[in-house]
C-alpha cells in the first residue's frame, strides 16, 4: 500500500494484513484484510485510527507517514474511533514515540484506553456534534455512534470534502491495492460485494438494529465519500454500500433473500444420502440452494449463507443423543449472531435411537424459527424416506417463497 491522497490533505495509509491469521481470532481471510488510517492536515496534523502490530503494519504505516513528509511525533491528534485491538493495538509504542499527541474518543472509548492500554493522559473526550478545527479550513465532527459494533464507537466527518471516516462501519474483508470503488473492474467489485456480506454476517449482525440508527442519524449529512477501517474507500458511489448495509441489517427480522442455506454433516453418509432428494425439492419450487458441509467448512460460510437465506435446512444425525457436534456449533454460531426469523427443516439419521431433535429444539428456543415436521430414520435411508425428504423439501421452498412475498 502507498499513501493516497483521496481528498485535498487529506491521506489514505494503513497495511495489509496477508499472513494468513484468522480475523478476531476466529474468521478467516484467505485474501487478507486491509486496516485503514487516515490523515487530515490543517495547520496541525490528525491521524484517524491506527493499526495493530500485525504483520508489520506499523512498519507498513511509518513507511507511509514518511512518503508524505510525516513523522510519528508531528501528529498533533489521534482520533479512535473503535477502541477494538486491530485499529488501536500499537497504541503503546505510539504513546512512547509521541508522548505529547491528544487522543481523541468517546467517554467510553477512554475508559478503554486505560483497560487496554494504562494510560489516561491527554485524552480528550469528545460528544456528538463536538468539532476539532486542525486550521486552514480542515474542521473534523465527531458522531457517536454506538453499538456499530462496540458501544464506544463513534465517525468523524469533514465536512468541507464530505468524507465520512466510518471505522468498522461499511467495512470488508480483503486486502486493498487500489483503493477507491471506481477505479475497481467487475470482478473486484463482485468480491467486495461478497467479502462485505461475509464480514458484516462475521462481526456486525448481531448488532443490526443499531446499524440502521446509525443510518438513519448520518442521513442528513451531504456524504460525498466513506473511508472505512477495512476495505475499499467509496469515492464515487457511497450511497451502494450504505444501501448494501441497511440491506443487511434488514435480514436479522426477516425476510431477508428467497433462497434456502443447507448445512449439513455425516458421519457415514446416512444423512447425507438423502441430500439428492432434498434439492430435488426445494428446486422444483425454483428456489435458489447455498450447500456447505461442517466442519469441512469454516462456520464463517454457512453462516454469512444462513444470514442471507430466508430459509435454512440443518441435515445431521444423532450422535449420542444429540445433534452431531459440528452442525451443533454452526447453529450455536447461529445463535449468537441473532439469525432470527428463519423458515426451517431438520432431517436426519440415528442408529439405535434419536435424541437430536430435542436438543434442536432447546437451542433454537429464541430465534422465531418457524419449523415443519422434521424428517428422521434409523439407518440407511429408503424410497419413503427419500420422498418425505423431497416433499418436505418442497414444502419448504414454498413457505419461503410465501414468506418472501407476503413480507
Amino acid at each position: 500500500m502507498k499513501a493516497v491522497e483521496i481528498a485535498k490533505n487529506i491521506y489514505f495509509v494503513g497495511a495489509n494484513i496477508r499472513n494468513g491469521d484468522l480475523f478476531e481470532g476466529m474468521w478467516p481471510i484467505p485474501d487478507g484484510v486491509s486496516l485503514n488510517s487516515y490523515i487530515v492536515k490543517g495547520e496541525k496534523t490528525a491521524l484517524i485510527d491506527l493499526v495493530r502490530d500485525w504483520d508489520n503494519a506499523p512498519k507498513s504505516l511509518t513507511e507511509q507517514l514518511t512518503s508524505l513528509g510525516i513523522s510519528i511525533e508531528q501528529i498533533d491528534y489521534l482520533i479512535l474511533n473503535h477502541l477494538e485491538p486491530d485499529h488501536t493495538g500499537w497504541l503503546e509504542e505510539f504513546l512512547k514515540r509521541n508522548p505529547k499527541v491528544t487522543i481523541l474518543t468517546t467517554q467510553l472509548g477512554k475508559k478503554m484506553v486505560k483497560s487496554f492500554y494504562k494510560n489516561e493522559e491527554n485524552v480528550t473526550v469528545v460528544k456528538d456534534g463536538d468539532t476539532l478545527d486542525l486550521g486552514n479550513n480542515m474542521i473534523l465532527t465527531f458522531y457517536s455512534t454506538p453499538n456499530v459494533h462496540w458501544p464506544e464507537t463513534m465517525v468523524t466527518f469533514n465536512e468541507s470534502s464530505g468524507v465520512l471516516f466510518s471505522c468498522d462501519a461499511f467495512g470488508s474483508y480483503g486486502c486493498v491495492d487500489t483503493p477507491f470503488d471506481d477505479l475497481l473492474d467487475k470482478p473486484t467489485h463482485e468480491f467486495f460485494d461478497r467479502e462485505s456480506l461475509r464480514y458484516y454476517a462475521n462481526i456486525v449482525a448481531s448488532f443490526s438494529p443499531f446499524v440502521e440508527k446509525a443510518i438513519e442519524k448520518l442521513s442528513g449529512l451531504t456524504i460525498k465519500m466513506i473511508a472505512p477501517s477495512h476495505g475499499i474507500i467509496w469515492r464515487k458511489n457511497p450511497q451502494t454500500i450504505i444501501e448494501r448495509y441497511l440491506k443487511f441489517a434488514s435480514y436479522m427480522n426477516g425476510p431477508a433473500e428467497p433462497e434456502i442455506t443447507i448445512i449439513w454433516g455425516s458421519m457415514y453418509g446416512n444423512t447425507e444420502a438423502v441430500l439428492s432428494p432434498l434439492i430435488e425439492g426445494i428446486n422444483s419450487e425454483r428456489i435458489p440452494v447455498h450447500i456447505h458441509q461442517v466442519p469441512n467448512e469454516d462456520v464463517s460460510y454457512p453462516l454469512t449463507s444462513a444470514y442471507r437465506s430466508a430459509g435454512l435446512v440443518f441435515a445431521m444425525p444423532t450422535y449420542e443423543y444429540r445433534m452431531f457436534p459440528p452442525v451443533a456449533a454452526a447453529i450455536d454460531m447461529f445463535g449468537r449472531k441473532h439469525l432470527k426469523n428463519k423458515k426451517v427443516l431438520r432431517i436426519g439419521s440415528y442408529g439405535w435411537s434419536g435424541g437430536a431433535q430435542k436438543e434442536f429444539d432447546t437451542m433454537t428456543a429464541d430465534l422465531d424459527w418457524e419449523c415443519i415436521e422434521p424428517v428422521e430414520w434409523a439407518g440407511a435411508t429408503d424410497e419413503e424416506t427419500n420422498e418425505k425428504v423431497y416433499e418436505q423439501g418442497k414444502k419448504l421452498a414454498q413457505l419461503v417463497k410465501q414468506f418472501c412475498v407476503q413480507s
